[in-house]
């Protein structure tokens, strides 16, 4: 994880650098993520369906709500991950905590909810496939490898999941803690006060004190 900033991410105005952009967790997670998205829907699309006549079948048993539910959540899953990625490349020119914090709930959220969609697309797929019993003479491959990708990205975008709470429970701790610590740090020693035990060496008389002080020999007598 990152530090030095809040929520994980660098302090904003930061000089960017590809290097270790390219190498943080969530960007290289996002990126498997796209690719899944994108295998899945282009198996499912290019030979998820096949003409019997004039009409067009869905190879998951005839099914085409199986067919449009993993492309449907594929798409969505690619243009979400081409957002993060953006997302991630303008997180430490964030100069707002609030700001972040809501891009690292939305990250959260997003991710838990399309790895519970993702699941649930892997099951309903594998479910109806296995119950195929027309014989297709192409798109076998493509149909397993679309289960097969919705199954990887279930743990994918649960990795992303794991990555933004860890960023969340981080909070905005690392962006202050340093600079509140040196405000709040108080004086080992404090100047004496009249008649403590230093008071002799830190303790000054008032101005003029001595205009004020007259022994019993400085008397003069009144002139007349």
């Amino acid at each position: 994880m990152e530090s030095g900033g809040a929520y994980g991410g660098g302090k904003a105005g930061g000089a960017f650098d590809p290097v270790s952009f390219v190498q943080r967790p969530q960007v290289i997670l996002r990126a498997v993520c796209w690719l899944f998205a994108i295998i899945v829907f282009g198996c499912i699309s290019s030979k998820g369906w096949y003409t019997r006549g004039t009409q067009e079948e869905c190879l998951f048993n005839k099914d085409a709500s199986a067919c449009n539910y993993g492309v449907g959540i594929s798409v969505i899953a690619f243009l979400a991950s081409m957002g993060f990625l953006a997302g991630e490349y303008f997180f430490e020119q964030m100069s707002s905590v609030k700001t972040r914090k809501h891009y690292v709930l939305a990250d959260l959220g997003f991710s838990g909810f399309w790895s519970f969609l993702y699941f649930v697309g892997f099951c309903y797929l594998a479910n109806q496939w296995s119950n195929t019993v027309t014989e297709y003479p192409t798109g076998a491959s493509n149909v397993k490898a679309a289960i097969a990708f919705s199954f990887f990205s279930i743990f994918s975008w649960a990795g992303c999941a794991f990555f933004a709470f860890q960023r969340f429970r981080q909070g905005a701790g690392a962006a202050f803690a340093t600079n509140y610590e040196a405000e709040v740090t108080m004086p080992s020693t404090y100047t004496s006060y009249p008649g403590g035990p230093d008071s002799d060496q830190n303790y000054q008389d008032p101005p003029f004190s001595g205009m004020n002080q007259r022994g019993p020999t400085d008397f003069q007598a009144p002139a007349y």
